[in-house]
């Protein structure tokens, strides 16, 4: 099976389940605790560019971090590469997890979207 790096928050139950859902499909993981140690700037930006996403897909719109800092209005007058600097700043802004394997990636976890990414051929 293929390798994966996987920006998560083991205290996330979405995270969890993504997780095992992976190691049951039988890829190896890397994981990457994305509060202790985010994707850097350069790493978040490719990231980006790989997902075919918009960049307010990265964000945590549920969670307290988000919310606390009002970015809700800030974010649409904000330049991409700020937002980028803010998300690589703080883990917890990020939503997660991010599976990647290079090539490939996905943000959060449905289980039908796991299916078309990372389903074991």
């Amino acid at each position: 099976m293929s390798q994966l790096t996987v920006y998560q928050y083991p205290k996330c139950g979405t995270c969890r389940n993504a997780v095992k859902w992976l190691q049951n499909e039988g890829h190896e993981l890397t994981l990457r605790h994305i509060k202790d140690e985010p994707p850097t700037p350069e790493e978040l930006s490719a990231l980006f560019e790989k997902s075919g996403l918009e960049l307010k897909k990265f964000f945590n719109t549920s969670g307290e971090v988000y919310k606390q800092m009002g970015l809700k209005d800030k974010l649409k007058d904000m330049p991409k590469e700020e937002q980028i600097k803010l998300l690589s700043s703080n883990g917890m802004l990020i939503k997660r997890p991010i599976v990647s394997d290079g090539e490939q990636v996905t943000v959060g976890f449905k289980e039908e979207m796991f299916e078309n990414a990372w389903k074991a051929k």
